[in-house]
């Protein structure tokens, strides 16, 4: 994602983060991003433009970095299409994917995963890359505009390819290393890499984590406590990321159907635990559709729309009504962040350098439907 140093670094092996500790933002701090304000940068990649949620990440000591990933180019140009195999290492670990729009396919360790509107991940320390993307065609601002959801419905497939990512502080100071570069790729033989080096403060129970949006797991329950109030029924969908982020990061979606219809993929068996809304020292609330109307704890009241974002200490906020056909992603940032360290400078430039040089052994996968990713740098 980002280039540092290069070369033939040698080093004792990879080791902890030494940087300064990670601290939340305990105050009763508002931040709004806007989407009006909106600065969609490709900062990585020309097909990618990157619009991240500035205010809140400032407002929180840099700890946490939510932006929204839209395709804007055709995948077929010789500057963009699959991308290398490379990983990330931001602090414990933690890197979220919410697909919004289109339909990509990832291969995350040699196997791939073909994931739509309402797919999520958790793939930080996999070896991966993007092999494929949609792209609509459509300019750069009717590109940017066009309806994201967390439903996999055929129209919202059909868009550009979009995705909600987050990390644990910004990705140009941590580590995210080239393992092969696009031009040594052997498509015939994709390997499968183990590694050797004890490596940073990743949580013990962290892992790799996938959730289908038609997953028994993912369906949206009814929230019947009344603390959310709309004109339609109220459902909550659990995307199942505290216990694989190491209790780092819980996550949920709090949707509406549209007026007279049945678009959310739901149980109606069990009623929603509304419990998770107490969880998060800070928490993070992002509009993909729709309007929500929040509260501040002197009681004044401000709504959001599609494309923004308020990040907010633990009491500073609660969401007290949505509006029909809304979905609204809730992040909450639990305790164990501030047991973090960043990198330094130093360590991101010498495991960047490193690259395909930290690769202990090199497997072939005989089917590449077959297996979970074993890439992990923790064992």
């Amino acid at each position: 994602m980002n280039v540092h140093a290069a070369g033939d670094l040698k080093t004792t092996g990879l080791t902890h983060p030494n940087g300064a500790p990670l601290r939340l933002n305990t105050q009763d701090f508002v931040a709004i991003d806007r989407d009006r304000n909106a600065k969609f940068e490709a900062t990585y990649r020309p097909q990618a433009l990157y619009n991240r949620a500035n205010e809140g990440f400032h407002a929180n000591n840099e700890t946490f970095l939510l932006h929204e990933v839209a395709t804007n180019l055709p995948i077929y140009r010789p500057d963009t299409g699959p991308t290398d195999f490379h990983l990330h290492l931001p602090p414990g670990g933690f890197q979220l994917v919410l697909v919004t729009s289109g339909a990509f396919t990832f291969d995350y360790d040699g196997r791939f995963y073909n994931v739509g509107p309402g797919a999520v991940m958790l793939q930080s320390a996999i070896v991966h890359r993007q092999l494929f993307y949609t792209w609509s065609g459509l300019s750069t601002e009717e590109n940017l505009r066009t309806p994201q959801t967390v439903v996999p419905d055929p129209i919202a497939m059909g868009y550009s390819g979009k995705f909600l990512e987050a990390f644990i502080t910004d990705p140009t100071t941590f580590p995210n290393p080239t393992i092969v570069g696009p031009d040594q790729i052997n498509e015939a033989e994709t390997p499968r890499v183990a590694w050797s080096h004890k490596l940073h403060n990743r949580p013990a129970d962290a892992g790799f984590w996938l959730q289908d949006p038609l997953a028994l797991d993912a369906l949206f329950k009814p929230l019947t406590d009344g603390s959310v109030k709309s004109a339609m029924p109220v459902y909550l969908r659990d995307i199942g990321i505290e216990v694989p982020s190491g209790h780092l990061v819980t996550g949920h979606i709090i949707a509406t159907d549209p007026r007279g219809q049945s678009l959310l993929p739901k149980s109606m068996s069990v009623a929603a635990d509304a419990s998770c809304f107490a969880k998060g020292e800070v928490v993070i609330y992002r509009v993909i559709r729709g309007t929500a109307e929040f509260r501040k704890k002197a009681g004044e009241s401000f709504e959001l729309s599609a494309g923004d974002v308020v990040t907010a200490g633990k009491d500073a906020i609660s969401l007290v009504g949505i509006s029909e056909n809304t979905q609204v992603l809730r992040l909450g940032l639990l305790k164990g962040m501030n047991e973090l360290r960043s990198w330094t400078p130093t360590q991101r430039d010498e495991i960047d350098g490193l690259a395909g040089q930290i690769i202990t052994q090199k497997d072939i996968r005989p089917l590449r439907t077959e297996g979970r990713p074993v890439g992990y740098l923790y064992g």
